[in-house]
C-alpha cells in the first residue's frame, strides 16, 4: 500500500526535501515532505446542449484554467474529465463531474476519496444566481442554497460541508421565469462578456488559492469583487 501511494504521490513531493539517489530516498523518507494536491472542480452538465449555458460556467472556469496552465483533461474513472499538473510548485488535480449537475458528488465524492484529499484542499466552481451577473465570490466554506448541484457534493462528503466555493454570480431570472429554465439558457452579449471577464479573473484567483491559500485569496479577491456590476443586479443578462 505504501508503495502504490508513494508512486501516485511522487510527482508531487517538494524538489527541495527529494533525494539526489534512490538509496537515500529509501533511507530517509519519512523526513520527505509530500504537499498536498488541491482539486479544482468544477459543476456543470456535459453535452453540447449545454455548452456556455449558465449553469456551465464552472466548467468554463476550470477550462480556462486547464488551459492557462497548460493542463490538458481526459476522460477518468471517475466520472470526471480530469487532469492534473503543478502550479507554482504545488500539484493541482482539475475536475468536471460528466454525471450531470444534480449528480455531480457520484464523482466527486470517490476522486476526493481516492486522492485522501482532506474537505479544505477542495475548491467548487460553479453558478450562482444570488450574485450580480460577472461577479464572484471566494468562500472557505458554506450550504447549498438553491443548487442541487452542491447539494449532491455535500451529500457524498458525508453532509461536511467544509470545501472551498467559488461562486460565479449569473443574476437572476427576469420577472416570473422559472429558475430551472433561466439556468439552462445562455448569455446575450453583455453577459457573455461580463462572464469571460470574469473567468479570465477566476483564473487569477485560483492561482492565488495555489500560493497563498484560500483564505488569503478570500481576504484580497472579495474586496475587489464587493462592488463590482453593482447597479447589474437585476438586468436581464
Amino acid at each position: 500500500m505504501r508503495g502504490k501511494l508513494w508512486t501516485r504521490l511522487a510527482p508531487f513531493i517538494s524538489k527541495r526535501h527529494a533525494s539526489t539517489s534512490q538509496t537515500s530516498l529509501s533511507s530517509s523518507s519519512s523526513s520527505c515532505s509530500v504537499i498536498n494536491p488541491w482539486l479544482f472542480v468544477g459543476l456543470g452538465n456535459p453535452g453540447e446542449k449545454y455548452q456556455c449555458t449558465r449553469h456551465n460556467v464552472g466548467f468554463d472556469m476550470i477550462d480556462m484554467f486547464a488551459q492557462s496552465q497548460g493542463i490538458s483533461l481526459t476522460r477518468h474513472p471517475f466520472k470526471a474529465l480530469f487532469g492534473e499538473g503543478m502550479v507554482e510548485g504545488v500539484p493541482v488535480l482539475l475536475a468536471k463531474p460528466q454525471t450531470y449537475m444534480n449528480l455531480s458528488g457520484e464523482s466527486v465524492g470517490p476522486l476526493a476519496a481516492y486522492y485522501k484529499l482532506p474537505l479544505n484542499r477542495i475548491l467548487v466552481a460553479f453558478d450562482d444566481m444570488d450574485l450580480p451577473c460577472g461577479v464572484l465570490r471566494l468562500q472557505p466554506k458554506g450550504g447549498y442554497g438553491r443548487h442541487n448541484g452542491v447539494k449532491s457534493l455535500i451529500y457524498h462528503f458525508r453532509k461536511n460541508r467544509e470545501f472551498g466555493r467559488l461562486r460565479i454570480g449569473i443574476g437572476r431570472p427576469p420577472g416570473q421565469m422559472d429558475p430551472k429554465a433561466f439556468v439552462l439558457q445562455k448569455f446575450n452579449k453583455t453577459g457573455r462578456e461580463r462572464i469571460d471577464s470574469a473567468i479570465e479573473e477566476g483564473v487569477e484567483i485560483l492561482k492565488l488559492v495555489v500560493t497563498k491559500g484560500l483564505t488569503e485569496a478570500a481576504r484580497s479577491s472579495n474586496v475587489d469583487q464587493k462592488y463590482k456590476h453593482l447597479t447589474t443586479h437585476d438586468m436581464q443578462l
